[in-house]
């Protein structure tokens, strides 16, 4: 059992990183830009850069934790990420940094569905896998926590340089730790891997998530706006394609078509799209709009994420457990997107921090119940050996997707002349679509939750597995 604990804890911590490294950035770009020479629409290729690293590679860091192990993959992420947080610090200008934080998306290309493979193929579907998704949705909304508040902290006294040396050393320890405490890779799965669908795969992912990116810097009839959008969705048609035609598959068929993946790659795209863009236009309005500083716009995000990591450590096993996925799914993202408004109420001219405290509690608490179940979702009922390709297609959709929010209410905000009107425009935007990810939701297969002593037993687990 104790090695059981600290096997989960690993694997939290690691999510952890990887989501103190997502808020810590937002946080820092003003500063970022100004150093470095960013223009106010491209200093966001600091995010995006990431995500199209990230999902240009994600199915084929999928594929490759089912074949050469799911330890391997995470190891080897690790090693990634923590070089490129090292070269982003000392990074001497934008084309630099921008670099560095598309080889970091490449580290979280691999690390992400071995971390997702890893717990699902660890712990049995149902109360105990529960329990683990939640330990790693509290671990994944702690990071966000720290990273408002780190990045806060170490922007103003040390520098933004310092909001991806912060990486180093615990992407260090959790590669050191891993062969101790993660159980060894089986031996490696036989058969050709699928070169050309990992090939299509990549570069369409990442064309697709690049021109979603540049659309909203250089514009959507440019070739790299809407010349590397088409491109990257004729590359991935073909794909679809190429893998009806091939004996073993980068992504077997018959997977992405089930109704339970193909309905929650849906919802997650639409969740994390507004997430991002939400993100987007919180920090926009604490910083442009009321001229916080960056240690108190991440002292502000503190009761959102605090919210969602209450969320997925205490209520989200013990929903799954007592009214199944689609329910709670459905319930839990309809709630997000009327967090979403209430937000968007609190954002007037001489609001703060009091007059967003209300929507950051229900989106945090609404928000932290979706992303779990949305994974719970993600790998339920998969064979343990295509546990990876099945994490690395919804994660790709969430990244994916994410670019897509961030495109779109870049543009929104950007577009009045009055920048409130357009936070407004967004948001109500984002409320709304979220909600409707939320009805799309009951598409879902309805699940047998289990008994309700079984979610009193996931609860008082997952407490002690915290400790």
């Amino acid at each position: 059992m104790e090695s059981h604990r600290l096997r989960l804890g690993l694997l939290a911590l690691t999510q952890l990183i990887v989501a103190l490294d997502y808020n810590i950035v937002y946080v820092a770009l003003p500063d970022i830009g100004e150093q470095l020479g960013f223009s106010p629409s491209s200093v966001q290729w600091v995010v995006s850069a990431y995500a199209v690293g990230l999902g240009g590679l994600l199915l084929f860091g999928g594929r490759a934790t089912d074949r050469l192990g799911a330890r391997r993959m995470f190891i080897a992420g690790l090693a990634l990420y923590g070089i490129a947080s090292l070269a982003g610090g000392l990074a001497p200008g934008a084309e630099v940094l921008v670099a560095a934080r598309a080889v970091q998306g490449v580290g979280g290309a691999l690390l992400t569905p071995a971390t997702l493979a890893l717990i699902y193929r660890g712990f049995a579907e149902g109360p105990e896998r529960n329990r683990a998704l939640g330990a790693w949705g509290m671990a994944g909304s702690a990071g966000l926590a720290a990273g408002s508040l780190l990045g806060g902290v170490l922007t103003n006294y040390l520098g933004w340089e310092w909001v991806f040396f912060v990486n180093v050393p615990l992407a260090l320890g959790c590669a050191l730790a891993a062969p101790r405490l993660l159980p060894a890779d089986p031996p490696r799965a036989g058969g050709a891997f699928d070169v050309t669908g990992a090939v299509l795969a990549t570069a369409g992912s990442a064309l697709l998530v690049f021109g979603l990116a540049s659309g909203t810097d250089t514009g959507w009839t440019t070739l790299r706006g809407g010349g590397a959008l088409s491109a990257g969705a004729v590359l991935l048609m073909l794909l679809l394609v190429v893998e009806a035609r091939t004996r073993e598959p980068l992504i077997p068929l018959r997977l992405a078509r089930s109704r339970s993946l193909a309905t929650t790659m849906i919802v997650i795209a639409i969740f994390q799209g507004t997430l991002g863009g939400g993100y987007y236009i919180l920090t926009s309005y604490l910083q442009p709009v009321l001229g916080y500083s960056s240690l108190q716009a991440g002292l502000t995000f503190l009761p959102l994420t605090l919210a969602c990591m209450i969320a997925a450590l205490q209520l989200t096993p013990a929903l799954l457990g007592r009214y199944g996925v689609r329910t709670t799914l459905a319930v839990s993202t309809v709630g997000t997107g009327a967090g979403i408004a209430l937000l968007v109420v609190g954002t007037t001219p001489g609001g703060g921090v009091w007059t967003l405290l209300p929507g950051s509690i229900v989106w945090g608490l609404f928000g932290g119940v979706a992303f779990v179940t949305l994974f719970a979702s993600a790998g339920a009922g998969v064979a343990p050996e295509e546990q990876g390709i099945a994490s690395g297609l919804a994660s790709t959709t969430k990244e994916i997707g994410g670019a897509m929010g961030l495109a779109v209410f870049v543009a929104i905000t950007t577009g009045p002349s009055d920048l409130l009107d357009g936070l407004h425009t967004a948001g109500w935007i984002a409320a709304g679509v979220t909600a409707a990810g939320g009805l799309i939701a009951l598409a879902l297969k309805p699940s047998r939750p289990a008994r309700a002593s079984q979610s009193a037993d996931a609860a008082e687990d997952l407490e002690g597995a915290s400790k």
